[in-house]
């Protein structure tokens, strides 16, 4: 009975489309809510003109860059460009060198593998997972290096808009500036960059310096309600309620906010200065060695080309003789298989020494200009 009961049931049923068709699966612009499609530049056409912050961003590459001191720290930025402004959410550092072999790749070098478990990671926790740069800490103000510029030049091709570095300076941090620049490459360098040529000519055609190797974008740091509510709280020294009975107003709880400060006006010698010269002559040695290389391999390419015309005449001369001989002319032989011309060298170990040398030389003047202030303030307040 009841076998025919469930077999009336089924009947009643409409039957099943077993070759239906599926519906598509969305594809990146329908997935965006109709109410952002016109904030998510989807194919990158918007130019960034700054770059977001999010708090907790900066404290995480202050205090990598403060536990990984002295040796640089670097890592991994994820975010996403809304209509010309990156926008940074989240940040995780790259394992050092000295780790666990598997997090840590020889030399410094970019995992993919631990940056793609940790994407993972963060897609399955429906947080940002798209990488929109890296950060990169550095010292004294000297942030251009050649793995800095190989990095921004390998991310040009695999990330939106070119993808973006910013440099923590830890020396400004321990002097209580949070001094974070971002910058991306130009146009100009990338150029060069395509074809790996840095001769002579090739910097006179792209108008190649040390200061448009990379472009400065302006940095907007962005942090939540309750923290800039959290942070005015401790700005502020709020009254103690009196003790019971007595009328006293207590001053315990004044420690628990933040006390003014008058470090800034210290008058005493920083060891950083001595630092900062030790550095600058330290490049300029450098700078020094890279340019008697280049002018000696100047002189020799200079040689060979001059024994390369100068064999080149002498045949011209020998085939004018035989001609007017009535002699047949001498076959021209290829003068690069009999001299052999080494290629111009590159200069962008040069360029970048330059920018080394800048950034130290804008530090040290930075933190002695606010030295002369500070003493030509104390002078003035001092007694005739």
């Amino acid at each position: 009975m009841s076998t025919s009961m469930a077999a009336a049931l089924a009947a009643t049923l409409p039957a099943t489309q077993s070759n239906a068709p599926t519906a598509p699966a969305p594809t990146a612009s329908e997935s965006i809510p109709p109410s952002m499609a016109k904030y998510v530049d989807i194919e990158a056409e918007i130019p960034i003109t700054s770059v977001q912050l999010d708090g907790l961003v900066v404290m995480k590459i202050v205090k990598h860059g403060r536990e990984a001191h002295p040796a640089p720290a670097s890592g991994t930025l994820v975010g996403l460009d809304l209509d010309g402004k990156l926008e940074v959410s989240n940040s995780f550092p790259s394992p050092a060198p000295g780790e666990d072999e598997e997090r840590a790749p020889k030399f410094g070098a970019p995992n993919p593998k631990y940056e793609e478990r940790v994407l993972r990671s963060l897609k399955e926790v429906n947080s940002d997972s798209g990488v929109v740069g890296f950060y990169q800490t550095t010292t004294m103000g000297a942030f251009l290096t050649q793995s800095l510029v190989e990095t921004q030049a390998s991310n040009f091709e695999k990330l939106r808009h070119g993808g973006v570095v910013v440099v923590h300076d830890v020396t400004q941090a321990s002097r209580g500036n949070a001094a974070l620049r971002a910058f991306r490459m130009t146009p100009e360098f990338l150029e060069a960059h395509k074809k790996r040529k840095f001769d002579t000519q090739s910097l006179i055609d792209n108008r190649l310096t040390f200061s448009n190797i990379l472009e400065e974008v302006p940095v907007v740091v962005r942090s939540s309600v309750l923290l800039s509510a959290f942070l005015s709280k401790l700005t502020q020294s709020p009254a103690a309620p009196p003790l019971p009975s007595l009328g006293i107003t207590s001053t315990s709880t004044l420690s628990d906010s933040l006390s003014p400060t008058y470090s800034h006006l210290d008058l005493t010698s920083p060891t950083h200065l001595s630092r900062h010269m030790e550095s600058i002559i330290d490049t300029l040695d450098l700078y020094k060695t890279e340019e008697g290389n280049l002018a000696y391999l100047s002189r020799q390419i200079a040689r060979e080309r001059t024994k390369a015309d100068a064999y080149t005449a002498k045949r011209r001369d020998e085939n004018a003789a035989r001609v007017a001989q009535g002699m047949p002319p001498l076959p021209e032989e290829d003068v690069t298989r009999l001299f052999k011309i080494p290629p111009e060298p590159s200069r962008l170990d040069s360029m970048i020494l330059l920018g080394q040398l800048d950034g130290y030389t804008k530090s040290l003047e930075a933190s002695t200009g606010s030295g002369l202030v500070k003493m030509y303030a104390a002078q003035a307040g001092s007694p005739s």
